[in-house]
């Protein structure tokens, strides 16, 4: 198979996946049912070894349970992975987005900071440079906040924290945070110039770590989260209410 048409398949693969994925997070496909393989390859002009991948990502996940005889068939939420990306992803394309950031941001509010103290104590010098430059990408890219190169920067500065702790299960969850970003930027949740304050926050929590002081790097990462939660509720606010 050529590359030209892996990117294909790959590209066609995520859609067909994306697509069930918001099925089953918008109860389309309700937890106990059937997902008939076949005819859903049929709806949506898939073969059947691409319905097969998708099953075995949708089983990873713990979104269905495939039994010999029995088929593929839909769990309810409690059981699948909350911290897979996919299944963040599939939520926040859903209708039930601002709830999901929200929790997301609640998840945050425990980690991020406890993430910035240990940086403080933690992160060596290679990952102190991460996020001084990942800070610099940020301001450059400051008008522009709602475009991939700023979501880069952000991203790339999250990542650097949570690493940075030295936890490598606070690390662990930098994908999460990742996808939670991404979701904001996708759905035209980010304002086209980056707030001031924020952008102020992230070189505190920066200038915290690289002067290794752990209060301070965790107060200024809290305050992010905060604004971070409350910036999206603001922006949200005029698509909810007519």
């Amino acid at each position: 198979m050529g590359e030209g048409t892996g990117d294909g398949a790959s590209a066609q693969h995520r859609r067909l996946l994306d697509t069930i994925g918001v099925r089953i997070v918008e109860g389309v496909l309700t937890p106990g049912s059937r997902l008939l393989t076949a005819d859903v390859a049929t709806e949506l002009g898939a073969s059947r070894s691409a319905m097969r991948e998708v099953v075995r990502v949708l089983e990873t996940v713990g979104m269905v349970d495939v039994r010999r005889r029995a088929g593929v068939e839909i769990l309810p939420a409690e059981r699948w992975s909350p911290y897979a990306p996919e299944v963040i992803r599939w939520r926040l394309d859903g209708s039930g987005r601002l709830r999901t950031l929200h929790e997301l941001s609640q998840l945050r509010s425990a980690v991020e900071p406890l993430a910035a103290r240990l940086a403080a104590a933690q992160a060596g010098p290679e990952q102190r440079t991460a996020l001084v430059q990942a800070v610099l990408g940020m301001v450059e890219h400051g008008d522009r906040a709602d475009e991939p190169a700023y979501l880069q920067h952000d991203t790339d500065f999250h990542r650097a924290v949570l690493r940075g702790s030295g936890n490598p299960y606070l690390a662990g969850l930098a994908d999460v945070v990742a996808a939670l970003l991404h979701g904001r930027t996708a759905h035209a949740l980010m304002p086209k110039h980056a707030d001031r304050t924020a952008l102020q926050l992230h070189q505190d929590v920066a200038a915290a770590i690289t002067a290794r002081d752990p209060e301070a790097a965790a107060r200024a990462m809290a305050a992010i989260v905060t604004e971070a939660d409350d910036a999206v509720e603001a922006m949200a606010s005029p698509l909810t209410d007519h």
